[in-house]
């Protein structure tokens, strides 16, 4: 490992930690939340309704946190390959600065600029 990149490595590796206990907290709390399920004073369809909710809003914040693992994970791979600090889509250098703020960054901020820029002219009119 690059001695550069050691700082990171700690900070990416602390990240890891911290959002794999929150994954496993979140999981534990869907168990537990199923085992004290009370019944509704409006019926069935209120109950229903509030725990689709529920689990929408647990689903997608899981989603967020194993998508946020996953790029943990990639930044520490390439820290392991010595491609750390390299953007993924043009190859050039990551400005420090940048990586310093969001180590497990895996773009150049113009990647990221042009990636957000096509994200914004592809998504359907509101």
């Amino acid at each position: 490992m690059a001695e550069q990149y050691k700082k990171q490595h700690g900070q990416l590796t602390v990240e890891h930690k911290r959002l794999s206990g929150e994954l496993a907290q979140l999981q534990t709390n869907k168990s537990t939340a199923e085992e004290r399920r009370e019944g509704s004073p409006f019926g069935k369809r209120e109950e229903e309704a509030t725990e689709t909710l529920e689990l929408e809003k647990r689903l997608a914040l899981e989603n967020r946190i194993r998508q946020e693992i996953a790029s943990v994970e990639h930044a520490l791979d390439k820290i392991k390959k010595g491609t750390y600090g390299l953007c993924d889509n043009c190859g050039k250098k990551i400005a420090p600065e940048r990586l310093e703020a969001l180590p497990q960054a895996s773009l150049c901020l113009n990647c990221k600029a042009l990636l957000a820029k096509n994200a914004k002219t592809t998504s359907p009119p509101r």
